[in-house]
């Protein structure tokens, strides 16, 4: 975001920031509902009748579908699954608004004097990181799964988050996958190549002054905290290497 564009935003009065806003409000409760279905839950279910929860690390993730399964191809789909629930409603609000607002209207401030416009500009500018956070804080916290499990239960964020990344802008998804892929073959820890991944995101963000650099550094703590419990395990010494069979690693 230009930095006049946020100097812009700092002058408008409460009802003008309310309405810029309140559609992003909107599409983050929706992005939310949508990231919020256990895709990995229901293909172990349907799949194998176990109850994903039970096995392996007991995360909903596609890791777990192939340790609740036994497939890579089941692997495989949930993976393609969650990153769907990521990159298509992030690339629905990265195309759509274009197509009603020229960014030369954003960038000239005529929204400014044309109230019309505020609620466009809103989604346009703020759209495509609210979708992008909502889905990935759904997959970690799933609604659906915790109201049937009557505790808090979700992922990990990585697919989710690689997809969304990759609709809002493919060169983090790019550096991520590069970072992790490069860091497990190393290591051989697969929780080392996940933790390296999210961290490296704001690290190039600062490196390639990006603007969106706040953003890409919330949306690295959402993912690692569901991960901190178990990189203090692999610091600890508790990981174990390529951790791929139900029952040879820790919960979490």
């Amino acid at each position: 975001m230009h930095a006049t564009l946020i100097e812009a935003f700092a002058r408008l009065g409460p009802v003008e920031v309310l309405r810029m806003l309140w559609p992003c409000c909107v599409l983050f409760v929706a992005a939310y509902l949508i990231g919020s279905v256990p895709f990995s839950y229901i293909i172990a279910r349907a799949v194998s009748g176990e109850d994903i929860t039970e096995h392996g690390t007991g995360n909903v993730g596609a890791m777990n579908v192939r340790r609740t399964t036994g497939s890579w191809f089941w692997f495989s789909m949930a993976m393609l699954a969650d990153a769907f629930k990521g990159f298509v409603p992030t690339l629905a609000v990265v195309i759509v608004p274009p197509i009603f607002i020229e960014r030369s209207l954003v960038d000239g401030f005529v929204w400014m004097t044309n109230p019309t416009l505020t609620p466009l500009v809103g989604v346009a500018v703020f759209g495509p990181a609210t979708v992008v956070v909502g889905c990935v804080l759904g997959h970690n916290y799933s609604l659906w799964l915790s109201l049937a499990k009557r505790r808090v239960i979700g992922g990990k964020g990585l697919a989710t988050g690689g997809g969304a990344l990759l609709a809002y802008n493919w060169r983090y998804f790019v550096v991520a996958m590069v970072v992790g892929l490069l860091t497990i073959a190393f290591t051989r820890y697969m929780m080392a190549g996940q933790v390296a991944a999210v961290v490296a995101l704001p690290i190039y963000a600062v490196a390639a002054h990006q603007r969106d650099t706040l953003f890409v550094t919330i949306l690295a703590i959402v993912v690692y905290a569901r991960h901190h419990h178990r990189f203090v395990g692999l610091i600890r010494g508790r990981e174990p290497r390529m951790y791929v069979e139900d029952r040879m690693g820790p919960r979490g």
